[in-house]
């Protein structure tokens, strides 16, 4: 499929480098991409393009960097992270979506977050600080990281939440993730399939199967 020029603006710009792709023919959704630790504004694109061809793509670099590794908050251990700053990098993000939205033209209404690892639990927290900015979001690989989320209403939010059977360390949180959405009224979709850490192609077609509202059930879930 032929896709128009992508741009790719600097840090500086709006606060965040990112990537902006449309397809020849936008359908209107958006898909606001975060990557996963040592990743870029680039890491989501294929995948995404694959699971929704149709959708303006933006893709965006998380601000942080920690020990040469590029992330969306500080840690202090693999499982324990820095609270505040969770929460500054969730509302400097949310600032940086308003004036994406108002300086590319893109319906607020229609926008979708794909979120990997420690990108995918900003998505979460931002969901839980801000829940009338994520209306519906991909986990991949995701786990808790605020230490007491603020309770919130998302009844009008949908997520799907996909773990690997064989991710040793990050697993075992994703049931803690997915009852923390649905006790605040969220319809979630969860999945354990037959992966490590890394996303695989069954993460493609159970996103693009989400996104496009039909069955994700997936071979590969027990």
């Amino acid at each position: 499929m032929t896709k128009s020029p992508a741009t790719t603006h600097p840090l500086a710009e709006l606060g965040f480098a990112h990537r902006l792709e449309r397809p020849e023919r936008a359908n209107g959704d958006v898909l606001v991409l975060l990557h996963g630790s040592g990743g870029d504004e680039e890491t989501l694109i294929p995948m995404a393009r694959e699971a929704a061809p149709g959708a303006t793509l933006l893709g965006v670099r998380g601000r942080v960097m920690q020990d040469g590794v590029t992330r969306w908050y500080r840690r202090v251990t693999a499982v324990r992270f820095d609270q505040r700053d969770i929460r500054s990098e969730a509302q400097a993000f949310a600032d940086f979506l308003g004036q994406a939205v108002e300086t590319y033209g893109l319906e607020e209404a229609r926008l979708g977050f794909v979120g990997y690892s420690n990108g995918a639990n900003l998505v979460a927290a931002l969901a839980l600080l801000k829940p009338r900015l994520v209306r519906q979001a991909a986990l991949l690989r995701a786990m808790p990281v605020l230490d007491k989320p603020p309770a919130g209403d998302l009844s009008r939010s949908r997520f799907l939440v996909v773990a690997g059977r064989d991710d040793q360390l990050y697993a075992r949180y994703s049931p803690a993730l997915e009852q923390a959405l649905s006790k605040r009224g969220a319809l979630v979709e969860a999945h354990l399939i037959a992966a490590g850490h890394m996303l695989t192609e069954e993460d493609t077609r159970l996103v693009g199967a989400w996104l496009a509202g039909g069955p994700a059930v997936s071979m590969a879930t027990e």
